[in-house]
């Protein structure tokens, strides 16, 4: 590494006594402390190093057996073995005309392989340009990627032909779905629809991606080819992630809020929803990202507060469907959304729901107090203040009395109990202390019911509220309600209401099924509907045969198979679902 040439002796001198260069100036600060003898805080106060770093310096170059200073360090070029063996077969190639991506596949057929880049780079080097865009008719017969139709009803199909299908499973909800008259819950709701893609298959179409557990709109590319799928939902190819992105955002809290109302409507025969009494809850829908509209919420399963989406849900306690959602929701907004619940059913059911039970963070006291006014019975609980658990721990050991609860797998069957009346807000409740429940801190439960009611039965019903919290996470595993696709909340809000949607549909199925009353979702799909299926459809009927599975004698004793029904977006054909028996044998 040169320093330049000097002019003059007052340059020389300067030359010396103030480098310019790092390596200079560390040759000279060294040569300063090891050769003339200088103290090590002069030297460094003179050439700018610290007196720490300095040390350091002199350090290293005590250990440094061949110190270099006017070597450059600049690194030499390094050889490419792989890119000189096939330089010359590259050269050839491109003179052949070939593209980039075949000679990278040519070379791999010779032993040398050279990533399409790396032959980019080769080319570059030797001068080469870049071929022209050649006509698909000009390129080589290799794999290309399948171009899949648009989805479009008028192109819809139903010609004799056989297929096989992944989602034969979807196939058992298409009773149901006619029985139901899904495409009246469109028009009730007045939901968008166009010539290619109606409003009744849109929704079936976004229907399926939750019955099937499709965690995100872009997953449904890897199902987008499946037959049977775009089958179920009546178009001629499965609608593509864009328009499944972009439909939701059409649908405002006032249409979603006329749907839930107008399925109430359907299922309300059936008594999928008791209403008797309900679990309410709050669930946060996590947002990785930013965006002004995602407010934050405490998020349970982080326990921390972060950008997220809340949204209101109402379970039946009886029936374990969830019945009610509302994720447009804003700050400020959650002690109120009990009423709009409250609202909601008596619009749909001509009547208030009798008992709700929710967590103490759910509503305010005042709140409470106006739910004993309409006459609503309820059970929380109550936030452990400090002076509560003062006035627990002094209470004598004769004011608890011991109850004996009717739930023999419960580890924790025989909790201590002091029961009062406690004033809140103008009203006058009763409150129960409870120890000996499993928790190290007491449990505060709060109701407005007579004490005709036992101890014993609050307790018991509190303790079925896990029936949400199950039923919570069987959603956010099975029916993904944490994946957002979108910052948007009108978009989380439509999901939810097909969350509704959905889980009264496998309800409705586990009743059917022998020993699934009580299953979660996950694995009703798990053992009853994620089975393949041959799909053979004839001018009069098409017909599912469902192939051979561990759990399908359950679904012989169903009553569902070998019973056809019309289905009205086939155009009346009906549909036959049947066992796949196979192929005959001689020894058959």
């Amino acid at each position: 590494m040169g320093f330049g040439a000097p002019k003059d002796l007052s340059d020389c001198r300067g030359f010396f006594l103030q480098p310019a260069n790092p390596k200079h100036r560390m040759y000279e600060a060294l040569r300063a402390y090891f050769v003339e003898g200088r103290p090590s805080a002069q030297v460094a106060r003179d050439f700018q190093y610290s007196a720490g770093s300095f040390q350091v310096l002199c350090h290293h170059f005590r250990r440094d057996p061949d110190p270099s200073f006017f070597v450059s360090t600049r690194p030499r070029p390094r050889s490419q073995p792989k890119k000189s063996a096939s330089r010359d077969l590259i050269v050839q190639l491109r003179k052949q005309n070939h593209s980039v991506y075949e000679i990278s596949e040519t070379l791999k057929l010779h032993n040398c392989p050279l990533s399409p880049t790396a032959v980019r780079e080769v080319l570059k080097e030797e001068g080469f340009a870049a071929l022209p865009r050649r006509l698909d008719s000009e390129r080589p017969e290799d794999p290309r990627p399948t171009v899949e139709p648009i989805a479009d009803v008028r192109q819809l199909s139903l010609a004799p032909r056989t297929f096989t299908t992944r989602c034969g499973g979807l196939f058992l909800f298409v009773p149901e779905l006619v029985r139901l008259k899904l495409d009246s819950l469109v028009q009730a709701a007045h939901l968008p629809g166009s010539k290619m893609i109606p409003a009744e298959h849109a929704l079936r179409t976004c229907l399926a991606l939750k019955l099937w557990s499709i965690e995100r709109h872009s997953h449904v590319m890897a199902l987008v080819a499946d037959e049977g799928l775009a089958l179920f939902a009546g178009l001629n190819a499965f609608p593509k992630k864009s328009f499944l992105s972009e439909y939701s955002s059409r649908i405002h809290h006032a249409k979603t809020t006329q749907l839930l109302a107008a399925w109430h409507a359907r299922v309300n025969p059936d008594r999928l929803f008791d209403g008797e009494s309900f679990n309410l809850d709050f669930h946060s829908v996590p947002y990785y990202g930013e965006d002004p509209v995602v407010e934050r919420h405490y998020v349970s399963a982080r326990s921390r507060r972060q950008p997220s989406i809340l949204a209101f849900l109402a379970q039946d306690a009886a029936g374990r469907a969830f019945c009610y959602s509302n994720a447009d929701l804003r700050k400020g907004e959650e002690s109120e959304e009990i009423f709009n619940f409250i609202s909601f059913w008596k619009r749909t059911h001509r009547q208030l729901p009798h008992h709700l039970v929710f967590d103490s963070r759910l509503t305010t006291y005042a709140n409470l107090a106006r739910l004993d006014q309409m006459g609503i019975s309820f059970t929380t609980l109550r936030r452990r203040s400090p002076q509560l658990l003062k006035e627990i721990v002094l209470l004598p050991r004769s004011a608890w009395r011991t109850v004996e609860l009717d739930v023999p797998t419960r580890k924790y069957r025989t909790p201590r109990v002091y029961e009062q009346n406690v004033s809140l807000a103008g009203a006058t409740f009763r409150q129960l202390f409870i120890q000996d429940l499993g928790h190290d801190e007491p449990t505060i439960l709060l109701n407005n019911q007579p004490r005709r009611l036992s101890a014993k039965k609050l307790i018991t019903r509190y303790a079925q509220r896990m029936l949400i919290e199950n039923a919570l996470s069987d959603a956010v595993r099975f029916f993904h309600i944490d994946a957002l696709s979108s910052t948007v909340g009108l978009k989380v809000d439509f999901d939810m209401v097909l969350l509704v949607l959905a889980s009264g549909l496998y309800r409705i199925l586990a009743k059917t099924m022998r020993g699934y009353s009580d299953a979660q979702a996950r694995q009703i799909f798990r053992d009853l509907v994620d089975i393949p299926a041959d799909v053979t459809i004839t001018e009069r009927e098409v017909q599912v045969s469902f192939h051979r599975r561990s759990h399908l004698p359950i679904l012989l004793a169903s009553g569902l198979l070998d019973k056809p029904v019309s289905v009205p977006w086939w155009n009346g054909l009906k549909l036959r679902l049947t066992t796949y028996n196979g192929p005959s044998t001689p020894n058959s």
